[in-house]
């Protein structure tokens, strides 16, 4: 299984936590759901990290079958369509968007 992770770094503007979350939900949740091949679509929320620990307000945790599944869903027009959707969300979001690809490890 192949993991796709967008890890939120930074902050959510002061006052608009709950703001955000109901966005995630409401506009983004329903579209990621929709990518093709897509296995499973989790958001993470941090309540705590280390001191000194860089900021990551949310992470989008996405799983396919393969790397084909995942580029495939990458070229799709949803996802072109989600990331116009997420210029709002970000609107809310003072930082930066990094994704990482991840092999689960099956025991």
């Amino acid at each position: 299984m192949i993991i796709r992770q967008a890890f939120f770094e930074g902050t959510i503007h002061a006052g608009k936590e709950e703001e955000f979350k109901a966005y995630v939900a409401d506009r983004l949740m329903p579209l990621w759901l929709s990518f093709p091949g897509v296995r499973e679509v989790r958001v993470l929320y941090n309540i705590e990290r280390d001191e000194g620990a860089p900021s990551y307000p949310m992470v989008l945790s996405t799983m396919y079958d393969s790397r084909e599944a995942l580029a495939t869903a990458l070229e799709s027009p949803v996802r072109y369509e989600s990331r116009e959707v997420t210029k709002g969300l970000l609107e809310m979001f003072d930082g930066r968007i990094h994704h990482h690809v991840f092999d689960l490890a099956l025991n």
